[in-house]
C-alpha cells in the first residue's frame, strides 16, 4: 500500500480543506484529471471523427467495461455504461412491461429522483407504488423482515439502496434478494453509496439491477456511471432509451436487433474522455489495495469518527453502534433545520466540508479509506467550538 501522505498528495482538493463529502462527489486525483485531458487532446489531434479514433474509442469502452466488471465481480457483458445512477434506475424501471394493477415497492429512504420515476410510472400505467419503513430499522430491526412484511403477490419490483444515503445503513443484499425472488419480485438497487466503498460480488448476490455512478466513492469524473443487469433478467428488460449504440444494423444501416450485451441499453455519443478518467480512477484505487482492504480502512475511519462524535455532549449519532459504511450521520443541538444548516455553513467556512440531510434532519460527514485522523480530529474540534458559542 502507498503511504497515506503520499497518496493524499495526488488529490489537489485535499491540499487546502478537510473533505467529508464523498457521498456527494469524490474529488478526482491528478492522474484522473490527466487521463481526461490527455484523451481529449489525443481525440482532437487525430481528428474527432475518423476510423482511427473510432477504433481507439471502441477499445476504451471495452477497457472501461472490464474495469467496472472487476469492481463488481461480474462479467463485462452485463455492464451498461451510463451517465449516472438516475439514468441506470430509469433504464431498469421504465424497461419493464408494466400492467395496470402491478405493484412497486420502495423504501422510505430512497432519493427523490428515484421516487419521481416511480410516481410517473404509476401515473402512466396504473401501477400502485407504496413504501416500507426502512429508516426505522437502522439500529434494532431486521430490514429483511420488514421487506417481507410489505411484499404483495403483485409486487413486480422492489427498489432500495445498498447503503442508505441519509443514515449510512448497510443492507444485507443477498438476503434481501432471496426474499424478493421467493415472491417472484425483481430487485433494483440504487448503488450510489456502495460502488467504490464496498467489496462487491453482484453475481453471487443474485441482484437483478444495480445502478451506480463513478463520481462519488470511486472519485472519478461526474457524468459517467453504469448499470448491471443480471443475464437471466435481461430478456425481461426492454430498452427505453434507444440509439445507434443500442442496435445491430444490416448492410443498409437498418436496425435489425439489439446488441446481446449491456450495450443494448446505451444510446449514442458520450463524453468519451470521461471513460478514460473513470478507468484510471478505478485503477488508482486498486493500486492502494484490494476492495476488501479499502472497505476495512473505511470502517476503521468511520468508527474513529463515530466514537469522537459520540463523545461530544451536544451531538447524537444516528447509529448506536459503529457504522458499517463511510457515512457517519449525526444530529446536533436542538436539531432544527436552521441549526443544522448554520453548523454546516460554519464548518465549510473553516475548511471542513460536510452535507445537510433533510430526512432525517442531520449532518452527514463521509470518510474514505484515505481520510486522515487529523482531518477527523479537526472536524470534531470545530463542532465542539461551534457548540460552545
Amino acid at each position: 500500500m502507498t503511504q497515506l501522505h503520499d497518496y493524499r498528495q495526488q488529490f489537489p482538493a485535499l491540499a487546502n480543506k478537510n473533505y467529508f463529502n464523498y457521498g456527494g462527489q469524490g474529488p478526482m486525483s491528478q492522474v484522473v484529471m490527466n487521463a481526461i485531458a490527455e484523451t481529449q487532446a489525443y481525440i482532437q489531434k487525430m481528428g474527432p471523427f475518423g476510423y482511427e479514433v473510432k477504433n481507439w474509442l471502441e477499445t476504451e469502452k471495452v477497457a472501461l467495461r472490464l474495469a467496472i466488471a472487476s469492481e463488481l465481480n461480474v462479467s463485462e457483458d452485463t455492464v451498461t455504461i451510463t451517465e449516472d445512477v438516475t439514468v441506470g434506475c430509469n433504464i431498469a424501471m421504465w424497461g419493464l412491461d408494466w400492467q395496470a394493477g402491478d405493484h412497486m415497492l420502495l423504501s422510505d429512504c430512497e432519493h427523490s429522483g428515484v421516487v419521481a420515476i416511480a410516481q410517473e410510472i404509476s401515473h402512466r400505467f396504473g401501477v400502485e407504488v407504496t413504501t416500507f419503513p426502512l429508516m426505522s430499522s437502522l439500529n434494532d430491526k431486521d430490514p429483511v423482515a420488514v421487506i417481507r412484511e410489505y411484499l404483495r403477490p403483485k409486487t413486480r419490483l422492489v427498489v432500495l439502496s445498498h447503503v442508505l444515503w441519509n443514515t449510512g445503513q448497510l443492507l444485507p443484499l443477498d438476503k434481501i434478494t432471496e426474499v424478493c425472488h421467493s415472491n417472484q419480485s425483481l430487485l433494483l438497487v440504487d448503488a450510489a453509496q456502495s460502488v467504490g466503498m464496498l467489496p462487491l460480488d453482484l453475481q453471487a448476490s443474485g441482484v437483478d439491477f444495480y445502478a451506480f455512478t463513478g463520481h462519488k466513492w470511486l472519485c472519478g469524473p461526474e457524468g459517467v456511471g453504469g448499470l448491471y443487469v443480471k443475464k437471466e433478467t435481461k430478456d425481461n428488460l426492454r430498452p427505453t432509451f434507444i440509439g445507434w449504440r443500442s442496435i445491430i444494423t444490416d448492410s443498409q444501416d437498418k436496425p435489425i436487433g439489439w446488441h446481446p450485451d449491456g450495450q443494448r441499453y446505451e444510446v449514442a455519443t458520450s463524453n468519451y474522455p470521461l471513460y478514460s478518467g473513470l478507468k484510471k480512477a478505478i485503477a488508482f484505487h486498486q493500486e492502494w489495495g484490494t476492495a476488501e482492504e479499502r472497505y476495512q480502512q473505511i470502517c476503521i475511519n468511520a468508527e474513529y469518527l463515530w466514537r469522537r462524535l459520540s463523545g461530544l455532549p451536544d451531538v447524537k449519532c444516528l447509529r448506536t453502534k459503529p457504522p458499517e459504511s463511510g457515512l457517519v450521520s449525526f444530529q446536533v443541538g436542538d436539531n432544527k433545520p436552521q441549526t443544522v444548516v448554520r453548523l454546516v455553513e460554519f464548518l465549510e467556512s473553516q475548511g471542513s466540508f460536510v452535507r445537510v440531510i433533510v430526512n432525517p434532519c442531520c449532518v452527514r460527514p463521509c470518510v474514505h479509506y484515505f481520510t486522515s485522523e487529523s482531518e477527523m480530529d479537526r472536524l470534531v474540534e470545530l463542532i465542539k467550538e461551534w457548540s460552545m458559542e
